[in-house]
């Protein structure tokens, strides 16, 4: 199982990384308490372990902007979290040769089931709102399952599993087999990076084995 540490904009979130060896670090552009500017990502990639990749985080940021922060090598994936439609994830992945994540707002099991038809090469399922450090209501996930025996075989794309995700529920939320888990405020404390958090749910999540719901 993959995990991704999003919101990291310290050198020392950097360290804890490198030490830990997540799968995905993530720099968020968008607005937000955990916003870094391009010339702090650009320091802190360079500290970055190769082997770990760089996601960057876009509401609906200029094309022009994602497109320089790719050739520059400051981040290796787009995600999107905004209304960035088929047309522009399209246009990314012509320009850019890059893998794209796309947010899906799960409201119902037919948004997770409608998700089939986005462009993207990942989707990350989140709750209504980016950050409110609350989870999107998992029986919807039960239901699309239900709904369509066939969902793993049509729903081609792996998935993020993201919102609200902390070391009271990984456990249960790894049992719905995602591609990767996405975290960012369940790895802090008072708004910062845990070191002893995030070792705690990288190794459950690492060393996770497959137990279906």
């Amino acid at each position: 199982m993959k995990i991704k540490t999003c919101g990291l904009f310290r050198e020392e979130d950097i360290n804890y990384a490198n030490k830990l060896k997540p799968n995905y670090i993530g720099f968020v552009f968008a607005e937000s308490k955990r916003k870094v500017k391009v010339e702090e990502a650009c320091n802190l990639k360079n500290k970055l372990d190769k082997e770990i990749k760089a996601v960057g985080v876009f509401v609906n940021d200029n094309f022009d902007f994602i497109l320089n922060l790719i050739k520059d090598k400051i981040i290796d994936i787009i995600q999107l979290h905004g209304s960035e439609d088929n047309d522009f994830i399209d246009n990314l992945k012509i320009k850019t040769n890059s893998k794209i994540i796309k947010s899906v707002t799960v409201e119902n099991e037919n948004s997770i089931l409608e998700s089939v038809n986005i462009f993207s090469d990942f989707i990350l399922l989140d709750n209504f709102k980016c950050e409110v450090g609350k989870t999107f209501n998992w029986n919807y996930l039960k239901k699309a399952f239900k709904l369509n025996k066939n969902f793993k075989n049509i729903f081609n794309k792996k998935y993020f599993l993201a919102g609200g995700l902390n070391k009271e529920n990984i456990n249960e939320a790894l049992k719905f087999n995602p591609y990767c888990v996405d975290l960012s405020g369940g790895l802090e404390t008072d708004g910062i990076k845990d070191f002893d958090k995030m070792k705690y749910i990288i190794n459950i999540t690492k060393n996770y084995k497959e137990e279906r719901i």
